[in-house]
């Protein structure tokens, strides 16, 4: 109990009801994401979203009173993104969770640890110079190779610099991140220059691209990685309290760390892969639900979705309306709220 951060002992010590958060977080959601598809540069009544949406999933459910090009905004463009908004927060969010966990450093994060920019990397890789010989699945898996990747040389820079404090590891995490982003300039100069507005939207991070056939793989991986971390979660919560403690309870911590990492990495590559890179998510909303419910990861780790889901989805709707009728993208409105809490975290710890 000791081992545990100020936040996660308050949590605990109200006794909130995990099932309660989840039961209002999934509310919350379902009403978020039908705001999401109504508003925008052109707002559309919900009683018209719905409209369209139960017509489309039960032929002939209302009698249609509105024009097809609402529709096709509703059902093509809006619907679509708003559900890879929620796919992603999701996923950063457990991503987030887990590796807090393992590695104990609450300021873990896929952004800070360079995650994310492997990924970018892999993707912009794929995109400039390789092709999508794979088809679509290509992106996915140059992005998750990449994560993999940044994933390794950032335990490897912390084991030959000694770098095992909570500080050192992001400052190692940034550093590498800083060569791969390096790296991933050196393609886009390289690139053919009528391509390299594509990359933009994976340096910056976006949902514009979203369309019906692409959601099947950012779900999956929510899904699969998502069923492994909270399998886990006992094991997460043993990890973070000490290596020792883990392994007296008959956990292989070096190999299930290794597994986690791939986990992580798989989860955020395909994620990136749909949606740039979008960073902090994962930092924020792990300490915002251990505030709430404590720091078990078995209730931490769907709440974290839920959370990641229910804000990624409001921060598209922000980045929609702020500059109205252009997008803005969305990674340039998490990172603004993100450094700032990051900012805050840094304080809270200091005090």
């Amino acid at each position: 109990m000791s081992s545990l951060s100020e936040t996660e002992r308050v949590g605990s010590r109200r006794g909130l009801s995990g099932l309660g958060f989840f039961g209002l977080g999934s509310l919350l959601l379902a009403v978020s994401v039908l705001a999401a598809v109504s508003l925008g540069a052109v707002t559309i009544p919900l009683e018209t979203v719905w409209s369209i949406v139960a017509n489309k999933l039960w032929s002939g459910a209302f009698e249609v009173t509105w024009s097809r090009g609402r529709e096709n905004i509703i059902w093509e463009i809006r619907f679509p993104r708003a559900l890879l908004a929620a796919l992603v927060g999701a996923g950063l969010g457990m991503v987030g969770t887990a590796l807090q966990a393992i590695t104990r450093n609450p300021l873990a994060d896929p952004h800070l640890l360079s995650i994310s920019s492997g990924a970018a990397f892999g993707a912009i890789l794929a995109l400039l110079h390789t092709g999508l010989f794979l088809g679509l699945a290509t992106v996915p898996l140059f992005a998750f190779l990449g994560a993999l990747a940044a994933t390794a040389i950032v335990v490897l820079v912390t084991r030959v610099t000694d770098a095992t404090s909570v500080g050192r590891l992001v400052l190692a995490g940034v550093a590498v991140s800083f060569v791969i982003m390096a790296l991933a300039n050196l393609l886009i100069f390289l690139g053919d220059p009528k391509a390299t507005h594509t990359v933009v939207f994976w340096m910056l991070g976006g949902l514009g691209l979203a369309q019906w056939s692409h959601l099947l793989y950012p779900l999956s991986a929510v899904l699969l990685c998502g069923a492994y971390l909270q399998f886990h979660a006992g094991a997460l919560n043993a990890m973070t309290i000490g290596d020792e403690t883990a392994t007296t309870l008959g956990i292989q911590v070096t190999r299930f760390r290794l597994r986690v990492f791939i986990c992580t990495a798989l989860l955020t590559g395909v994620l990136v892969a749909f949606s740039g890179t979008i960073g902090f998510v994962g930092l924020m909303v792990p300490h915002i639900v251990r505030f709430l419910v404590g720091g078990d990861n078995a209730r931490v780790l769907p709440l974290a979705a839920l959370s990641g889901a229910i804000f990624l989805v409001w921060a598209d709707v922000f980045s929609r309306l702020i500059l109205a009728p252009e997008d803005m993208p969305i990674g340039i409105l998490t990172g603004f709220v993100g450094g700032l809490f990051f900012i805050f975290l840094l304080g809270r710890r200091r005090t």
